[in-house]
């Protein structure tokens, strides 16, 4: 007899329950070069050229691979790094943070609770009320403007 796993939902509602190991790979068939790099690679996007980083349109930033929610226009600030950046995420519950000791250098890693894709880092040195900034790669979101339903890909 098969067992059904528990959704795990998040305090704004959504399901984060993570994603298999097939569902991953055929939602990575939809991204292109630099996507795939950045997301399933854990890489960076050279600073200042990311697609997001200027946006000024009010909405959602989601996962590019599976479409969660991780944060929103509100939070937005232009930190002067060349990543886009936000002090809170959308739904605590929607991000993992990892240690990440590589370049020599302590930080900590942000990725996606569902579908575990890198999305950039999150550093103690942001404006208030959090003091904290997460540094995100265009690469690893898709906007969606302000009233848009952000279709959920799993």
């Amino acid at each position: 007899m098969q067992t059904q796993t528990q959704k795990q939902m998040s305090e704004s509602g959504y399901d984060i329950t993570p994603i298999s190991d097939e569902t991953r790979d055929r939602l990575a068939q939809d991204l292109n070069e630099e996507e795939y790099r950045v997301l399933l690679g854990h890489g960076t996007e050279a600073p200042f050229c990311g697609t997001l980083l200027d946006n000024k349109l009010d909405g959602t930033y989601a996962c590019r691979l599976c479409g969660l929610p991780l944060f929103s226009s509100k939070h937005k600030f232009d930190s002067g790094t060349g990543w886009p950046s936000f002090y809170t995420p959308f739904d605590k519950d929607h991000l993992a943070e990892i240690a990440d000791d590589s370049y020599g250098m302590r930080r900590i890693e942000i990725r996606c609770a569902r579908c575990g894709s890198h999305q950039g880092h999150v550093f103690p040195d942001g404006p208030p009320p959090t003091g904290q900034r997460y540094c995100l790669n265009s690469a690893s979101l898709e906007f969606f403007g302000e009233g848009e339903d952000i279709p959920q890909k799993v």
